[in-house]
């Protein structure tokens, strides 16, 4: 399978004091890659800098070490058009996806904001927020609604609808159903799945449940104690509904 991101000798460096900086290892010679229409799912204790990996693969840190690939190019030396088809080609959704919208601003607005970056003419956005609710399964009647006025599993949708307008090719989930009930897990994770198939989108799934990733994911990679060890997840059947715990 082709790889369409890649991280190549990844490593993070936290400094820390006034006077004298000392200078903490998160982690060191991180590679991993994403492959196209795959999940690649990332475990690890709690504090071991996977949040902090995939924010880099996002583009949204820089590593003290290493580089990251897209589609064979490192992202930060990409310019122009290059550039930009990289940030819309690679997205973020994160744990707290009600922390990612403005509270201010009701649904649509968030999602025309998106429409207007993408220089969508206006006349087109009431049909493109319905349709991007639409593709995760949300009624229209949401648009008009706040963040704080809809339900975890809405918001994680409504954040999933956000990013899919972008028309990325891959999603980096940092921990996207932990927060929510158990019965609201499986039916994120079908959409994930659905979405997956339908779009041949490629995810690096951040969790900490293994049953989620052992559903979800193709290959996974284990941070830990600043290193990382791959194991390949043995075929499963991608037509089974999930029931992740």
């Amino acid at each position: 399978m082709l790889a369409i991101l890649k991280a190549k000798s990844l490593g993070m460096n936290y400094g820390s004091g006034l006077i004298i900086k000392k200078r903490h290892s998160i982690f060191q010679d991180i590679s991993l890659e994403i492959e196209e229409g795959r999940t690649l799912g990332l475990m690890g204790p709690s504090g071991v800098g996977k949040t902090t990996l995939g924010m880099i693969l996002a583009g949204l840190e820089r590593p003290s070490s290493g580089c990251v690939l897209y589609r064979g190019e490192d992202i930060w030396k990409l310019k122009g058009i290059d550039y930009l088809a990289y940030r819309r080609g690679v997205q973020m959704v994160f744990q707290d996806s009600e922390g990612s919208f403005n509270p201010r601003k009701s649904i649509e607005q968030s999602i025309h904001e998106v429409l207007r970056h993408m220089n969508i003419p206006r006349i087109e956005w009431k049909d493109k927020a319905r349709q991007a609710l639409e593709m995760v399964g949300l009624p229209e009647e949401l648009l008009c609604r706040y963040p704080g006025q809809i339900s975890g599993g809405q918001s994680q949708r409504a954040a999933l609808s956000r990013v899919l307008l972008l028309n990325p090719k891959v999603i980096i989930l940092d921990e996207p159903t932990s927060a929510l009930d158990i019965s609201v897990q499986a039916q994120i994770l079908g959409l994930l799945k659905d979405l997956q198939k339908n779009l041949g989108l490629a995810y690096l799934l951040i969790s900490h449940q293994p049953e989620v990733i052992d559903f979800m994911a193709h290959n996974k990679a284990i941070l830990e104690s600043g290193e990382i060890r791959h194991e390949i997840i043995l075929p499963r059947n991608d037509s089974a509904r999930p029931d992740p715990l």
